[in-house]
């Protein structure tokens, strides 16, 4: 039977949280055209709906995701929806749980998340010098912001990857927990942020990212000026003020 995008990728609602389960334990989620497909729609699902501050990217199984689904690229599977993911990302703030494995893509679909949180165990790294490749999806470039300079050069040309907790201390991962409870961890760290209000929360991330990847100060002071103005006029800038003068918790409505 042919395997559907639902199938390959779960989609659950907490509150204003939405977790996205890739869900091909039996190949470690690896990426074949059901999964990127699936991914793809998730994120534009979470991206549409002003009920929702953030998501959660994770895995089932043992893997977060291994990589590419070689046996589905070589069948011409359409992968190109996961380009457009890495490339793009989500206006919201993602979180990338790695539970296991996230090699090569898998890899690379972590670092388009904007916060990680790990297992202990759990591989992180770029392989694919390894098989006559390189990351082309985002990796090589993205690694160095992400682990430092050193680091990213020795997993990009060795192809080794590096622990959870080397993650850790330089910086890629926020949190190391215990095998089983990533997803948990994930989740605690998402409800504090949605706990702000959406537009806000979108904004900050979109100024953080620009300047972490080098974009001059002149430049972001131009690109914050749209977004203050969408945030500081929005429903949700009337309703802060009003709720803390209440002294109750604000009813955020991402308008």
């Amino acid at each position: 039977m042919t395997e559907t995008t639902e199938q390959a990728v779960l989609v659950e609602r907490r509150g204003r949280i939405m977790v996205i389960t890739l869900n091909r334990p039996e190949a470690m989620n690896a990426i074949n055209g059901a999964l990127s497909h699936g991914l793809m729609n998730a994120v534009k699902e979470l991206d549409s709906d002003s009920k929702l501050t953030a998501g959660i990217i994770t895995g089932a199984g043992r893997a977060f995701c291994a990589g590419m689904d070689l046996k589905a690229f070589s069948r011409g599977e359409d992968v190109g929806p996961l380009g457009t993911f890495v490339r793009s990302g989500s206006t919201k703030p993602l979180i990338g749980a790695i539970n296991g494995f996230a090699l090569a893509g898998g890899c690379e679909i972590a670092l388009t998340c904007d916060l990680l949180v790990a297992a202990k165990g759990a591989k992180i790294g770029i392989r694919e010098v390894k098989v006559g490749l390189f990351a082309a999806a985002g990796g090589v470039f993205r690694l160095p912001a992400r682990v430092g300079f050193a680091k990213a050069m020795e997993m990009a040309l060795t192809g080794e990857p590096i622990s959870a907790e080397e993650a850790f201390a330089a910086g890629m991962v926020t949190e190391v927990t215990e095998p089983g409870e990533t997803l948990n961890a994930a989740i605690k760290l998402a409800e504090r942020i949605a706990e702000n209000a959406p537009l806000a929360v979108a904004a900050s991330k979109s100024l953080v990212r620009a300047a972490a990847s080098g974009i001059d100060e002149e430049t972001l002071w131009k690109m914050q000026i749209p977004l203050q103005q969408k945030v500081f006029t929005s429903n949700d800038a009337k309703e802060g003020p009003k709720a803390f003068a209440e002294k109750r918790s604000p009813n955020w409505t991402g308008t």
